[in-house]
């Protein structure tokens, strides 16, 4: 067995122990908004949660549905929607609102979803609650975000300072960092700590990384053309290609499939580039083997990019059921 097919081994078999096929759960009752495939979910549900997700895109159900043990909903979120009782109710409302490559329109954005989360929890009133998001929310919408919160604490809840997590210290191999914010009733929650060492793009994919296959999907000499051209007019002084022996870069629905400048891409010993197989992306956002994607390549790699990375989920819900036991026991 080569090196690389070893370190890789390894990595599957760790995210394979801590995220296994989940069962069904006696434990509390989580509301997972904005779901998309169940990357939060499958986190939830592998600390014993019992999960319900809610998603409007159909092949996310699907994978969802597929892989977990809770129901998936495939609905459209209003602030009109109605949900079931609940102890925690968690959300990734959509980024583009908030991202540094889109407008950063925020709240007058039609696709923010903060309005949504924030009526579910008015309505539910959970023992606890949790929305991550990309770090652009504390930018220009932070006077929005700071309101947001405001109505929150209003109904009873205390609001943790928003935090920045990055992905990297909690076992996915992935330069990837979200803004979390959390509230609940009484108590201290203790936010998780860096579990495991870094992980590699190496030591995630192993030796499929400098591999080409029959149905590989390689950059055409145009787009090389193009790439090149991009870097030189940015400036760039480290290529974009993946660097095996450090973390990847973050991976987004839109450098996942797109064909940019940007695109996430591996660079053979031959010289020509290619993208990611899904298998492979799904490992740089920890997703273990067994986890399937429905759908075309396309909507894979977009609800994989779209996808709260499930070891980072599982740090996150490690810390809130403490939190829950610790309350109950209180």
């Amino acid at each position: 067995m080569s090196r690389l097919h070893s370190m890789a081994t390894s990595y599957n078999a760790l995210i394979n122990l801590r995220l296994p096929k989940p069962k069904l759960r006696r434990g509390p009752k989580v509301l997972d908004l904005f779901s998309g495939c169940g990357g939060l979910s499958l986190g939830f549900e592998a600390a014993g949660f019992r999960v319900t997700g809610y998603e409007m895109n159909q092949n996310a159900c699907e994978t969802h549905r597929s892989n977990l043990s809770g129901d998936c909903k495939c609905e459209i979120l209003t602030v009109d929607s109605t949900f079931p009782e609940a102890d925690v109710i968690v959300g990734g409302p959509p980024c583009q609102p908030f991202s540094v490559v889109g407008t950063q329109a925020g709240a007058a954005d039609h696709r923010n979803g903060l309005e949504v989360f924030v009526s579910a929890v008015q309505q539910v009133r959970p023992d606890f609650w949790m929305f991550e998001n990309v770090r652009g929310l504390l930018g220009r919408s932070q006077a929005y975000l700071q309101d947001v919160l405001r109505r929150l604490s209003i109904i009873g809840y205390t609001v943790e300072p928003p935090r920045i997590l990055n992905a990297r210290e909690f076992g996915v191999p992935q330069n990837r960092e979200r803004v979390v914010v959390v509230g609940y009733r009484r108590g201290k929650f203790e936010w998780p700590s860096r579990d495991i060492s870094e992980i590699s793009v190496r030591t995630a994919i192993g030796r499929t990384a400098l591999q080409a296959r029959q149905n590989s999907r390689f950059l055409t000499p145009a787009m090389d053309a193009y790439i090149a051209k991009y870097e030189k007019a940015s400036c760039c002084k480290t290529p974009r290609d993946l660097s095996l022996d450090k973390v990847a870069r973050t991976l987004t629905c839109r450098n996942l499939g797109g064909a940019t400048g940007d695109m996430i891409r591996l660079l053979l010993p031959d010289g020509r580039r290619r993208l990611l197989s899904v298998s492979e992306a799904a490992r740089l956002q920890s997703f273990p083997s067994w986890f399937r994607f429905t759908g075309s390549y396309t909507s894979k790699m977009t609800q994989i990019g779209n996808a709260v990375p499930p070891m980072l989920a599982l740090a996150l819900a490690n810390s809130i059921k403490a939190f829950l036991a610790k309350q109950k026991g209180g």
